[in-house]
Parts: C-alpha cells; sequence; structure tokens
C-alpha cells in the first residue's frame, strides 16, 4: 500500500516562507479589529481605500509574533491594506532598507497616518534619511512632501549620532514649504521646525529665527506654523527641557 509523504515542515529554527507569514499577518490582524477603530480612521482624517480598522497597539503585537523580516516587510506592503503596511513598518529591518524601497513605499502613500509611521519607525532609521528628505521636500505631490518634513521631525528625535549641521540645513526645506498651504504639508512642516528647535540650545535659537521671520510672511500657512513655532519653541517647557541638556563643545584644532 503506497503510503502518503508527510508534509515537509521548517526546521524549528528556519523561518515559516513568508507567505504563511502575511497570511498570519493579515489573520491576526483581522482577529483584532473593530468596528471602532475602524470609525478612528474616519474621525482622524485617515483615508485608506482598504483598511480593517485595528488600533496601533494590536498591530504592535501582531509585529511583536511575527518578528524582524525585511522579506515579510515587502510582501505585506504589496497587500495594500492600511494596516498590513502599518505593520510592514514595524517588522522591516532599517539596514536593509534600499532608497529604491524607500522611494517605491512613499509613492504609495495616501494618507498621514501611514505617512508618518512610516518614517518614524522606520525610514528614519536607515542610512539613506537625509538624502531622502533632500529628494522628497521639493516634490509637489502631498504627502511624498509630507515624507520629507515627518522625516526631519523623526530624525530629531530619534537621531542620536548627527550634529547639528544637517538639521540646520533642514531649515532652508522648511523655509521653502512653509508657503505651502495644504493641510498636510504645513502640518508636517511646522512638526519639523519645532522637531528642530527641541534638539539643542543652538538649534533653537536658529529655528526661532526662521520661525519670526515665518509670522511675518504674506502666506497664511507660514504664519501659522511661525507663530506657533515661536509660542512652542521660546515656552518655559521646552526651554527647561533644553537647559537640562548638555552642551557639547565644538571639536579643537588638532
Amino acid at each position: 500500500m503506497a503510503t502518503r509523504a508527510k508534509k515537509s515542515r521548517p526546521a524549528p529554527d528556519e523561518p515559516l516562507p513568508v507567505k504563511e507569514q502575511v497570511r498570519q499577518g493579515l489573520e491576526g490582524l483581522k482577529a483584532a479589529a473593530t468596528r471602532r477603530d475602524r470609525d478612528n480612521l474616519v474621525r482622524f482624517g485617515i483615508t485608506a481605500p482598504k483598511a480593517l480598522g485595528v488600533s496601533m497597539g494590536n498591530i504592535q503585537k501582531v509585529a511583536r509574533r511575527l518578528g524582524k523580516r525585511h522579506e515579510l516587510a515587502e510582501a505585506l506592503w504589496d497587500t495594500g491594506w492600511y494596516e498590513a503596511r502599518m505593520l510592514a513598518a514595524f517588522v522591516d529591518q532599517p539596514d536593509r532598507v534600499t532608497p529604491a524601497q524607500m522611494n517605491r513605499w512613499c509613492r504609495d502613500f495616501d494618507n498621514w497616518g501611514i505617512c508618518d509611521t512610516v518614517c518614524f519607525v522606520l525610514f528614519d532609521r536607515t542610512p539613506h534619511a537625509w538624502a531622502m528628505v533632500d529628494r522628497w521636500a521639493p516634490r509637489q505631490n502631498e504627502f511624498v512632501r509630507r515624507a520629507a518634513f515627518a522625516l526631519i521631525a523623526s530624525l530629531a528625535g530619534h537621531d542620536k549620532t548627527s550634529g547639528d549641521r544637517p538639521f540646520r540645513d533642514s531649515l532652508a526645506h522648511i523655509e521653502r514649504a512653509a508657503s505651502d498651504e495644504r493641510n498636510f504639508v504645513k502640518k508636517g512642516v511646522s512638526w519639523a521646525l519645532r522637531g528642530v528647535g527641541r534638539r539643542s540650545v543652538a538649534l533653537n535659537r536658529d529655528a526661532v529665527r526662521l520661525a519670526r521671520v515665518l509670522a511675518e510672511s504674506a502666506s497664511p500657512s507660514a504664519r501659522w506654523i511661525g507663530k506657533d513655532a515661536v509660542r512652542e519653541l521660546t515656552g518655559p517647557k521646552v526651554q527647561r527641557a533644553l537647559a537640562r541638556k548638555p552642551r557639547v563643545s565644538p571639536p579643537q584644532p588638532g
């Protein structure tokens, strides 16, 4: 009697096939989906053609179960589901992300939620982040342009190795984009300016100087960005936080 061949299984230390992990990821997301979370997308101005309605906390729980895997992130992104793309940002490996992938994903951004999350948890940890800022800041697509400023803001909070120079240089991008009246661009520019101004005492001075210029602009968007930044960056909360930061002495000539 012929015996049925046993289905081969991966060794205990061998990862599951990507297709199987995608299936598990989508099942986990669907199990966590709620009507309330789906309604919250609309309430927070997030328009996504394919959305399940899963909270950020539950997306992160699914990500922890799946672990880090670059190929899985790419496959999750390709499903087109909003939550699967959010999940992709958490499972990808920053050192394996390429500029081509960043450009490809950025072209798919269609709401502020996916744009900001990918920049905040993945793109700002890649070695290509500053190059993408320079590439995306002049673009006219609303969410590509927002991504440049979401990336600046994310780097301002997470980059522990760069000095003040790249952040000071980014103020030129901020000044040029401040007159863009589109809601998601101007909010991204505001976030970036305030993030730079919180990073160090020197950058605070530079950011406040620019903010005061913007506050006197003829552009309503620039005025809103400038006034908001001046109020926050000169306020006691930010100034106390800056006073507690160690001052780094400039390198001495050898």
